[in-house]
């Protein structure tokens, strides 16, 4: 279908004034709060750290050297490479792919109960018990699990007194409470695509293999997962990228060898005064997500058209 006729129908549903108005908004959204920060950043990133009195001059142009300092460190260097920030990169991705893998685990059966199994009351009850605690602010609730989770915390506390353990157990230092944080600050948009997509599954689908005696992982891995797979794919990748590029979690929650990618970027954009280099950090950040995800999607044959159902 070309675009003209996208547009057409497009209008001919929402009708000239709200059609234009939604179509000049997302334009909007997407080239100014979008597009053109990343290709400043972009540009940024090639550039070399020069006073103000300089920029535009003979000495600013294009470089690669906020790339080079990434992947190979300073002149002086006696590393190979830049261990520190590529071990730091590394682990990053890693603990984003661990806190969506352990997002999934959790939201996938809340997902199904609310679509196939609750009804009336009880699903409002449950919904509602996901909504509200969200509508307290990120940053306290981040300061909450550190409470929850610090040496005197809830659950040392509770442990010590049973006896489970004779000693407080650090769950700071063990980065126990960054990924618990984390994984918790996402559960919604986790939630909410795999719960779209299984609420339109007919029932008749799940009443058949059961009746044919199919176990209960063979349905949901035969039938279910396979028909939310837009929904999951959805939702595994928003909770990837916002878990790559949080901040705030780390910042509070992370323990003293936990250091995020984000810091690393947060540091040179501020007490480093470097902005061309966490430019460059940011994009490669950016760029490897992205890849990272299109890379999942042709693993698990998922469209990009798929997720947007």
């Amino acid at each position: 279908m070309n675009p003209v006729t996208v547009l057409r129908k497009f209008f001919d549903r929402h009708g000239l004034f709200v059609g234009g108005y939604l179509l000049a908004a997302v334009t909007f959204w997407m080239l100014m709060m979008i597009i053109l920060p990343q290709l400043t950043m972009l540009d940024f990133s090639f550039r070399d750290n020069l006073p103000p009195s300089k920029v535009g001059g003979p000495e600013d142009v294009y470089t690669m050297a906020n790339y080079t300092f990434l992947v190979f460190g300073s002149p002086g260097n006696p590393e190979p490479f830049n261990v520190v920030d590529l071990s730091v990169f590394g682990r990053t991705i890693l603990a984003a792919v661990f806190v969506t893998v352990f997002d999934f685990m959790i939201c996938y059966p809340i997902a199904y109960f609310l679509a196939q199994v609750a009804r009336g009351g009880v699903a409002r009850l449950v919904v509602l018990s996901l909504v509200v605690p969200f509508w307290v602010n990120e940053l306290l609730r981040a300061f909450a699990f550190k409470i929850l989770f610090g040496a005197s915390g809830v659950i040392n506390t509770f442990i010590v007194t049973i006896g489970l353990v004779d000693q407080p157990v650090d769950f700071i230092k063990a980065d126990i409470a960054l990924y618990a944080g984390l994984g918790y600050a996402y559960i919604l948009l986790m939630i909410f695509p795999i719960y779209n997509a299984i609420e339109s599954l007919d029932k008749n689908q799940i009443e058949a293999a059961r009746d044919l005696g199919s176990p209960w992982w063979r349905i949901h891995w035969r039938i279910v997962m396979p028909f939310a797979k837009p929904g999951i794919t959805s939702g595994c990748t928003m909770v990837f990228m916002l878990s790559a590029g949080a901040l705030a979690a780390p910042q509070i929650l992370g323990g003293p060898s936990s250091l995020w990618f984000t810091q690393l970027i947060y540091q040179w954009f501020n007490t480093g005064g470097n902005w061309p280099r966490g430019s460059a950090y940011a994009i490669v950040l950016l760029a490897s997500c992205i890849i990272f995800v299109l890379l999942m999607m042709r693993l698990f044959k998922v469209k990009l058209g798929e997720i947007g159902r």
